[in-house]
């Protein structure tokens, strides 16, 4: 997921599903692709979404196919968000998101509903 007409700052951020009871090892078919803007410290930058938040865009993907697109949203003071379709219940909500190093390696907890599963950062790259 790359957008030519991203801003400067912006990165495509891949979540892979870490490994979890259901999931021994681990699965890279199940996960997120986002694109976002990224502070020099690779956290989430208010300010640069603010600037351009239609260009933060989420996929949810499975397994090669496409589940649903989506926004991530921010919402003050630092709760950040992955927003598909209206209303709440498919939502993805981050655990202290605003504080999550996103770079290659680093692990990050995301809440569907009563869920809660954590995903590595399999890329963060400038586009």
């Amino acid at each position: 997921m790359t957008d030519a007409a991203a801003p400067l700052g912006f990165h495509h951020i891949r979540l892979e599903l870490a490994r979890e009871p259901q999931h021994p090892e681990g699965d890279n078919g199940i996960g997120y692709d986002i694109l976002a803007p990224l502070k020099a410290d690779k956290r989430l930058d208010a300010a640069a979404w603010r600037e351009a938040p239609d260009k933060c865009r989420v996929r949810s993907f499975s397994h090669g196919a496409t589940l649903a697109f989506g926004r991530l949203r921010h919402a003050a003071p630092d709760r950040w968000f992955l927003d598909f379709e209206s209303g709440e219940a498919d939502d993805a909500h981050g655990f202290r998101l605003a504080d999550e190093v996103l770079e290659t390696g680093e692990y990050v907890s995301l809440s569907t509903g009563d869920q809660t599963h954590t995903y590595v950062v399999a890329r963060a790259e400038a586009v």
